[in-house]
């Protein structure tokens, strides 16, 4: 029980930062516009923000989650370090998920003819960002 409502307090918390996040996502669409969405997530799957097609935000942030648990058991299990990013091509175009500070993840939609550098230039520093904005807000949680 006490848990239960550990969990619902931080999730509160990770949301009084949704509109700053939402900001820093559409900032990041208009400097790559090949980009068809973005989501920032928890790590254990809760949108934060989102900035893709209805429906579709909630199903990519628990495929993303589960890709997190993934990426990070690969990355210790070779000896890697810490999980920072991962990088799926498709057929009609990429998903990329990057870390987010300690408690968020970035996950990226993008075209195939995006410029891959580019994407992994700027979804770094957007997601440092993220990282601090949801950081930050579960840092004010535990000193209230």
């Amino acid at each position: 029980m006490r848990r239960a409502l550990r969990m619902r307090a931080e999730r509160r918390q990770l949301m009084t930062a949704e509109a700053e996040v939402l900001g820093e996502l559409r900032r990041l669409r208009a400097r790559l516009p090949q980009l068809t969405g973005a989501l920032a997530a928890s790590a254990d799957g809760l949108v934060l923000a989102h900035d893709t097609a209805d429906g579709e935000a909630e199903t990519v942030a628990a495929l993303t989650a589960a890709a997190l648990g993934v990426g990070q058991r690969l990355t210790d299990t070779t000896g890697q370090g810490r999980f920072l990013e991962l990088l799926v091509r498709g057929d009609n175009g990429y998903v990329a998920t990057y870390a987010a500070g300690g408690s968020a993840v970035l996950t990226l939609l993008a075209e195939p003819r995006i410029n891959v550098g580019r994407l992994h230039l700027e979804a770094r520093r957007s997601g440092a960002r993220i990282g601090e904005l949801v950081d930050g807000a579960l840092e004010r949680k535990d000193l209230n």
